[in-house]
């Protein structure tokens, strides 16, 4: 099942972020306060959940957050722009198809704002990479991440497009 998020949701939502930062290594960087990393402000957000438990979630922003070159890259104005973010979904519940939904819900979002979706994602990240693709995502930047990862190095990430 796929909901808005709600304030209650968020230690569920850290214990599952917990997983797959332990598991999958996302994020790279454990946050200081991962309540605030789970829920940043943003457009809207949304939970998957398995037997009345949150087990995963995505999250939409504004273009303001994020380098300003990201819109660019997209051919596209800050103001034009949602952005997904913060999407996992725990070890446990992966391969049930709740990261597709998830995406799905937070794009279906952006088009309800009449913000046209991109994102980021790690260059090595296969499977995420595989999923925006076969919905027709476009990529259009490879650039240095923002952040570090706990060796100082910065990953490198691709900046994807969702179809008009």
């Amino acid at each position: 099942m796929i909901r808005a998020r709600q304030d209650s949701d968020l230690p569920a939502l850290c214990a599952a972020l917990r997983a797959v930062h332990v598991t999958d290594a996302y994020p790279s960087v454990w946050p200081a306060d991962p309540a605030a990393f789970v829920a940043p402000p943003g457009l809207g957000a949304w939970v998957a959940e398995l037997g009345g438990v949150p087990v995963g979630q995505v999250t939409l922003r504004g273009a303001g957050e994020p380098p300003p070159d990201w819109a660019a890259s997209a051919g596209l104005e800050a103001s034009e722009v949602a952005v997904l973010s913060r999407l996992f979904v725990a070890p446990a519940a992966q391969g049930q198809g709740l990261a597709r939904a998830l995406f799905r819900a937070a794009w279906a979002g952006a088009r309800a704002l009449g913000r046209r979706a991109i994102l980021d994602v790690h260059t090595a990240s296969v499977g995420p990479i595989r999923l925006y693709e076969t919905e027709g995502w476009v990529r259009v930047a490879t650039l240095d991440a923002p952040w570090q990862n706990p060796d100082g190095t910065s990953p490198r990430m691709h900046v994807y497009r969702s179809p008009a």
